[in-house]
């Protein structure tokens, strides 16, 4: 995998983490456990990202 396509999929999944984030912030039943580990996945996948474009 080239890294560009590795950037694009991991933009891919920011974005999915970003879609799921406010759903489950919408969501009554959600917790803020649940909400706090998917923000922090999307961080990670951002702190990834940053440092790839580095590279």
């Amino acid at each position: 995998m080239s890294l560009s396509s590795h950037i694009t999929e991991l933009r891919k999944k920011h974005e999915a983490l970003s879609d799921e984030v406010e759903k489950a912030a919408r969501s009554p039943g959600s917790s803020g456990l649940q909400i706090s580990n998917l923000k922090k996945q999307k961080l990670r996948i951002k702190e990834e990202i940053s440092r790839l474009q580095q590279a």
